[in-house]
């Protein structure tokens, strides 16, 4: 019974294999376009942030420069508010709630580029594995018929067009996701980079 229920699913052919890959290409634009709008939102306003918040440590505008912090949209903006909040209670509160900060909103970031990583290394086995449905089904169909060997070749290019679907969503959502990975961290690195600047002039006016 289950084996004939798996050759039934053999011989019904890979043609689903390729509408499923097309529908994980459009999720992989749609993932792309709305974190390359994240991302680059978030790195206009790490460079506001680094314009406003020093002259208001220098400055020790401390609520001036929590305000600056919650006025600015994102997770860099948390992240600093997060520790400037804590600048009166001494450098050493501040640097603290920056690093638990900076450890709970890089999820943010990251959102969804797990859902590229992910078809990057498994579409080119999905297709494959469309591939082999649609060279079963071929080798049967040529079983069947006295069509000669056209039959099989015929089945066998339509077989392979779901490993090409496959690498076709793969290799822009694997470029995609070292892309972000690569801005995620210089993004981190800045608000870290700026939080560590603003904590040091805390530390020069507590010395």
């Amino acid at each position: 019974m289950i084996l004939q229920s798996l050759k039934d699913f053999a011989l019904a052919g890979g043609d689903w294999v390729i509408y499923l890959l097309l529908s994980g290409s459009v999720l992989a634009v749609a993932v792309i376009i709305e974190r390359w709008i994240v991302i680059r939102r978030e790195m206009l306003t790490l460079g506001q942030l680094r314009r406003a918040l020093p002259p208001r440590i220098q400055a020790r505008e401390w609520d001036a420069a929590v305000k600056e912090a919650q006025r600015a949209p994102g997770v860099a903006a948390r992240i600093l508010q997060a520790g400037l909040s804590q600048a009166r209670a001494g450098a050493g509160a501040m640097e603290e709630h920056l690093a638990a900060a900076g450890i709970l909103e890089r999820g943010a970031v990251e959102k969804r580029l797990l859902i590229l990583g992910t078809l990057g290394n498994n579409a080119p086995f999905v297709g494959l594995f469309g591939t082999v449905l649609g060279v079963i089904k071929a080798f049967h169909d040529l079983s069947a018929s006295e069509g000669g060997p056209e039959v099989v070749m015929r089945g066998l290019s339509e077989a392979l067009i779901a490993t090409a679907v496959g690498l076709f969503v793969a290799i822009p959502s694997v470029i995609a996701y070292n892309y972000y990975q690569n801005r995620v961290k210089e993004l981190m690195g800045g608000v870290e980079a700026l939080g560590r600047l603003l904590l040091a002039r805390v530390k020069s006016q507590q010395a």
